[in-house]
C-alpha cells in the first residue's frame, strides 16, 4: 500500500510520501513515489503516486520521456502554460497507461489503477495542488479541501484535519505530517519507512527542501515517542467514565 500527503499553505506546498510496496508479507520492497521536474525561474512540478507499481512506473516514466522529446512530438509537462494543463497532462498519460494494461474493453481495471497527487508552481499564477483519479477526472484543492491523500489514508486524516492551519510554518507542518505518518505506521504494516519529504515555498519555482526520513532518525523517532506519550497523558486527564 501507500501513504502520501500534499498539502498547501500560506508559504507555498509541502509535500510527503513513503516508501513501501508490497505484494503480500514475505515479498515487501521499497520504491520512490515522489518524482520532480523543474525549470529554474519558471516551474516546479512534482508527483506522488499510490496504485499498482507497474503502471505508476510507466506513468513516470511516460512523463519523464515527454520532457526530453522535441517539442512538436509529445505535449510535455514543462510546456504546458498553466497547472491546470499540466493537471490534463498528467491525467490523460494515467488513463492511458492504465487502459494499455488492462484487457481491451475494460475501464480502469482496479488490478492496474492508480492515484496521483500533482503539485506545483508556474510563474504569473499561485501554487496549485491536484488530486488525478485513475479514470483520468481530477480535483484540485481550494480553502474547504487544503490538503489530499492517497494510498491509506483513513489512520492519518484525524490528525490533519484537527490540527492543520494554512498560517503553519513549514517546520510545524512537518511535525504534523510525521504525527499523521506515524499514526498510519503503527495502524497499517503496508506503509513504512523512509518517509520522502518535500518543500516548495510560494514564488520560487524551485525546491527550497527535500531529504529522505529513515526509520533510525531521530526527530522521527521523538515525534514517534512523544506523541505515544501525549496522548496517554492527555487520555489520563480527561474526565473518567462513572457506572
Amino acid at each position: 500500500m501507500t501513504y502520501c500527503v500534499g498539502m498547501m499553505l500560506d508559504q507555498g506546498l509541502i509535500m510527503m510520501s513513503d516508501t513501501r510496496t508490497n505484494a503480500g508479507v514475505d515479498n515487501i520492497s521499497t520504491f520512490k513515489k515522489m518524482f520532480s521536474w523543474e525549470v529554474p525561474g519558471e516551474r516546479i512540478l512534482t508527483i506522488m503516486t499510490a496504485g499498482n507499481l507497474a503502471t505508476t512506473q510507466a506513468l513516470v516514466s511516460l512523463i519523464d520521456e515527454r520532457t526530453k522529446a522535441p517539442e512538436d512530438r509529445e505535449p510535455s509537462i514543462l510546456s504546458a502554460p498553466s497547472m491546470f494543463q499540466v493537471a490534463r497532462l498528467v491525467a490523460q498519460t494515467l488513463k492511458d497507461v492504465i487502459a494499455t494494461h488492462a484487457d481491451e474493453g475494460q475501464r480502469a481495471d482496479s488490478a492496474f489503477n492508480a492515484t496521483v497527487i500533482l503539485g506545483g508552481q508556474i510563474k504569473g499564477s499561485e501554487p496549485r495542488l491536484f488530486l488525478i483519479y485513475p479514470e483520468g477526472n481530477f480535483i484540485e484543492a481550494g480553502d474547504e479541501t487544503p490538503f489530499f491523500q492517497i494510498g491509506e489514508t483513513k489512520y492519518g486524516k484525524p490528525i490533519l484535519v484537527r490540527a492543520y492551519d494554512p498560517a503553519m510554518s513549514f517546520e510545524d507542518a512537518v511535525k504534523l505530517m510525521l504525527v499523521s505518518f506515524d499514526s498510519t505506521v503503527k495502524a497499517n504494516l503496508s506503509v513504512g519507512l523512509p518517509f520522502d519529504l518535500q518543500v516548495i515555498e510560494k514564488d520560487t519555482y524551485a525546491v527550497a527542501y527535500q531529504r529522505r526520513i529513515a526509520p533510525d532518525d531521530p526527530y522521527y523517532l521523538d515525534i514517534s515517542t512523544g506523541w505515544g506519550e501525549a496522548l496517554k497523558s492527555t487520555l489520563d486527564g480527561l474526565p473518567s467514565y462513572k457506572f
